[in-house]
């Protein structure tokens, strides 16, 4: 059986601190690392805590109910926190936004907007040939003739050219435009640029975006001002409804900047034959958010290639560009007014955001009955026609800014990141009386705590062979004879013992000042 020696050892004073020394540098004798440390337990960390109510409910001190109470108080604060907090944050990700509206500054000079107008009938009964009402059944509902005014079933015609057909059957502005005159000074048909829509043949005024016609003032004779004959006698005749078969009179008009493609059959108004309209304008600057508050195109989105057939990206562009790869897949085909591009058709829904800044024209329309007696006359002899035609056919459109000012509507968040920030930390401060500091000091102790664990785990010590508590030495029967430089049994009787314990019997012993006593 295993045989333990007990060795009580003094030392005297003076060879205590070198003994001292030399058991911290033997680890494995002491079984822990010297200077190490141990964590904060949880009541020293609440004691110092800045978090308010910790270090009464969790601090050194006896238990009873006033700590329970302080408890109670802490969780009941901190979950009022937690509720407030998660309902910012539900605020917060709804993105708010809300609209303001700025005037600007009035400026002495306004950029005047491009002006498109377009005859709603949209070929001339006298100019279309045999061919050309032969091409258009579908769309005018006319019915096919030969030479002798006989349907005939084998009639053949050469391919139709679209853009011819438009430009010689449309009506022709120098035609129709009667008058014309913009912030005083005369104009002509040849200030209006051709443009082709869903009306066929149109005319934009002021359409060149490198060099705009400026506005110099506000209220009527500052803007443009013209006369047209919407020339009722070339409507075509109605032989059968089509899907493009209208019956009204008159002119379609759209109010536009100059990088955006008019797009008059659903953004444009009627002006009626036998009326001047009145058109008071007033420009808008419009800013929208991008994403996550909203879903406009984004400024950096920009710089990538714009739409094929576009210079600037604009939704009527956009529009027209899904339209065009609607009919490209259905057909291989555009119509005339799309973008001259037959790139291939995307697939799925067409998606057009709206761009994050545009600029659009609010719009006050009025209108009164023009001829009275006397200018239905003067315009009879005028126009060499007849007083009913010109009730009939004549119109005066006036467009103007109402003033030389612009209007900045601007879409803002209505609770940022900044806002979210100061509500939390005002119901952190109103409930737990924390800031950001009260967290890190938290985060802290878990991490403490958390790598004192991890180092236990990792370093778990071996189990000592010799431990040394209060000058008590434990030695096995086994570390005896390793020790012993007789290990066999060869060597004399008592010798091993008499090399590890000295005699303390010898009559030569140490002086009195370094053993008083010795014993095994």
């Amino acid at each position: 059986m295993p045989i333990e020696i007990v060795c009580k050892i003094k030392f005297a004073e003076e060879d205590a601190k070198p003994k001292e020394k030399e058991a911290g540098d033997e680890q494995s004798l002491l079984g822990a690392a010297p200077g190490a440390t141990a964590p904060r337990d949880l009541a020293t960390f609440a004691s110092t805590s800045t978090l308010h109510g910790l270090g009464r409910a969790c601090g050194p001190g006896p238990h009873g109910l006033r700590r329970t109470l302080w408890a109670l108080a802490l969780l009941t604060s901190l979950a009022a926190f937690l509720y407030q907090a998660a309902g910012l944050a539900r605020g917060y990700l709804t993105r708010p936004h809300l609209v303001a509206m700025d005037p600007a500054a009035p400026a002495p000079v306004a950029g005047f907007p491009a002006v498109t107008l377009c005859n709603i009938n949209r070929f001339r009964h006298s100019a279309l040939s045999d061919a050309d009402i032969f091409h258009l059944a579908n769309l005018t509902g006319l019915p096919p003739k030969d030479r002798d005014g006989h349907r005939a079933a084998g009639l053949r015609y050469p391919e139709p050219d679209m853009v011819d057909i438009l430009n010689r059957t449309g009506h022709q502005l120098a035609d129709m435009l009667k008058s014309c005159n913009f912030s005083g000074h005369h104009c002509s048909a040849s200030n209006f640029s051709v443009v082709y829509t869903r009306y066929g043949k149109c005319y934009t005024f002021n359409a060149d975006p490198q060099s705009p016609l400026p506005s110099r003032a506000g209220g009527m004779g500052s803007g443009l001002e013209i006369m047209l004959d919407i020339q009722q006698e070339e409507y075509l005749p109605i032989w059968r409804e089509t899907n493009e078969t209208s019956f009204e009179a008159g002119i379609r008009v759209q109010i536009h900047s100059q990088e955006e493609p008019p797009y008059i059959h659903q953004l444009g108004f009627g002006v009626s034959p036998g009326f001047q309209t009145f058109v008071s304008c007033q420009e808008q600057r419009l800013t929208y958010l991008p994403q996550p508050w909203g879903n406009c195109r984004a400024e950096s989105e920009l710089r990538e290639p714009e739409l094929q057939g576009y210079s600037a990206y604009s939704v009527s562009a956009c529009r027209l560009r899904c339209e065009k790869e609607a009919v490209l897949q259905r057909c291989h085909c555009r119509m005339v007014h799309m973008p001259d591009s037959l790139g291939g058709g995307s697939e799925g829904p067409c998606f057009c955001p709206t761009p994050c800044n545009l600029t659009r024209y609010g719009k006050e329309i009025s209108m009164v009955k023009i001829p009275n007696r006397g200018s239905a006359r003067y315009l009879a002899r005028k126009y060499n026609r007849n007083e009913t035609y010109i009730r009939e056919n004549f119109l005066v459109l006036d467009v103007f800014f109402e003033a030389l000012t612009s209007e900045a509507v601007e879409q803002r968040a209505a609770y940022g990141l900044s806002a979210l920030l100061g509500d939390l930390g005002g119901q952190m401060g109103l409930f737990i009386g924390a800031s950001v500091l009260t967290l890190l000091e938290i985060l802290d102790y878990i991490y403490e705590v958390s790598w004192d664990r991890l180092k236990r785990v990792w370093r778990r010590p071996k189990t000592p062979l010799r431990t040394s508590a209060g000058g008590i030495s434990t030695l096995g029967l086994q570390e005896l004879k390793e020790q012993s430089p007789c290990p066999g049994r060869g060597c004399a009787e008592g010798g091993g013992a008499s090399s590890l314990l000295p005699n303390h019997h010898h009559p030569h012993g140490p002086p009195g000042g370094l053993f008083e006593d010795f014993a095994c």
